[in-house]
């Protein structure tokens, strides 16, 4: 069984004790612990920036739950944490808030998050995050390289702008700002600049508003924009560990060395600049040189077979991964040249046998321009149930994702034409390097190649 696009489930966490988790609960359960929200400058209709708003063009505040609330509010003439950002300018945005951080001496709460529903036996708390929002508060355009992805919203809405892993030379994938994981997209999706990233007029965006109550499903590599639509949003979520993530884990520590190399020789001392505030590991060579090798004898540790085995799979893998670009890039030319009203009357029809009242597939938007509307849903999996009675299996991704690339071609498109806009395409940077050595495509192939070198 496997669910390869987004869906969301209806009527499954109704008997959490986790459901009424609201901002002022938490604030009670937390009471007078900092946490660090992060503030962004609120978009207005009339001047959305063309340019992602990413963590390390933010600034941070340490405050309780208490006083978020309180600013959020919008009383004027507040004193505290908050007193220097004005309520109808900026956003406030607690997350990545991990439970056993969060909840180090409370670890009872745990139990109210109970993912064992979704056929993931013993997972619960734990293995979680919350994020506590404001109006507007979002997190830039990305896909995690690891896992597959829960979130249950708990109050207030989220829109969520999702798009196929194929599709990511249409969102011209970049490692700078760093994170481990998190590869962002250059685009600003709700307002991207057309003339600087044509190809993204390409990208199928899916669109949809998680209302509390509901658990949205995103697969390996699904690109994700998320932005909080109601004054205050509480979500959580966990992370699901997959097979293919143990090559992944080799690809971002390649990424890492590549990113941290170049960028700390460019300036030393100026870090902030390029790393992500959530990396606080150390980034010298000699670290990083230890993480990848953790990484390629984690690889093999887990393999659990024979090194040239090993290597014969890794071989059959690429020359079927040749065989599945094709496939897919002939598949998404049909798509684009026909009707996209009829593309998507053909992608209802075909999965609405597909689902029932409790499990709701996201369809891809029918407009180019950003969405305002909510609950547009697509998938093509048939195997999900409800909660009410009948038999619910573990959410399994296929063993192999498609490329996330249609061809090299349209890759090298991607790249190329990030630098044939302006008089700056004369000027190669060190982040025009690291974009080309750093694309998922190349890592991939390098950390197939580091495999089977050590196997031979």
């Amino acid at each position: 069984m496997s669910l390869q696009q987004p869906a969301i489930f209806c009527n499954m966490v109704f008997d959490w004790p986790a459901r009424h988790w609201t901002a002022k609960y938490l604030s009670e359960v937390l009471h007078g612990k900092q946490i660090r929200f992060r503030m962004g400058m609120k978009s207005t209709d009339t001047g959305r920036n063309t340019v992602p708003q990413f963590e390390t063009t933010c600034s941070y505040v340490e405050a309780t739950i208490e006083e978020f609330l309180a600013w959020n509010c919008d009383h004027s003439g507040i004193s505290g944490p908050f007193r220097d950002y004005d309520h109808s300018k900026f956003w406030a945005y607690a997350d990545y808030k991990y439970f056993v951080s969060l909840f180090e001496d409370k670890t009872d709460i745990f139990q109210d998050v109970i993912w064992s529903d979704f056929g993931f036996p013993g997972r619960n708390g734990r293995e979680s995050t919350l994020w506590i929002g404001s109006l507007g508060a979002h997190t830039p355009c990305h896909l995690d390289s690891y896992g597959c992805n829960l979130v249950f919203q708990v109050q207030g809405r989220k829109r969520w702008h999702l798009f196929p892993p194929e599709d990511t030379p249409f969102l011209y994938p970049t490692r700078i700002p760093y994170e481990e994981s998190s590869v962002f997209s250059k685009v600003s999706v709700v307002n991207p600049d057309l003339k600087r990233f044509p190809q993204f007029q390409k990208a199928r965006r899916h669109v949809v508003t998680l209302s509390p109550g509901q658990v949205l499903f995103v697969p390996r590599h699904w690109w994700h924009y998320v932005e909080c639509t109601d004054p205050v949003t509480v979500s959580i979520n966990s992370w699901i560990e997959l097979e293919e993530d143990h090559q992944a884990r080799v690809e971002e520590a390649i990424t890492r060395m590549l990113v941290c190399a170049l960028k700390s020789a460019e300036d030393p001392h100026n870090t902030r600049a390029w790393l992500n505030p959530t990396e606080v590991e150390e980034t010298s060579h000699a670290v990083n040189c230890r993480y990848l090798n953790r990484a390629i004898s984690a690889f093999f540790d887990h393999s659990g077979t024979s090194k040239g085995v090993k290597t014969q799979e890794l071989k059959t893998n690429g020359e079927d991964m040749k065989k599945d670009e094709l496939n897919v890039y002939h598949l998404m030319e049909v798509e684009q040249t026909g009707s996209q009203n009829l593309t998507l009357e053909t992608v209802k029809q075909e999965v609405a046998s597909s689902f029932g009242p409790d499990l709701l597939p996201v369809l891809p938007s029918s407009e180019k321009p950003p969405s305002e509307r909510g609950g547009i849903f697509e998938s093509d999996d048939k195997d999900f149930v409800g909660k009410g009675g009948e038999h619910f299996g573990k959410l399994h991704c296929t063993k192999r994702q498609q490329r996330m690339s249609k061809s090299e071609n349209a890759t090298v498109g991607q790249i190329a034409s990030n630098h044939a806009m302006a008089h700056s395409q004369t000027f190669i940077s060190t982040d025009d390097v690291l974009d080309c050595l750093v694309n998922p495509q190349v890592t991939k192939i390098v950390a197939q190649l580091l495999i089977q070198g050590r196997s031979l």
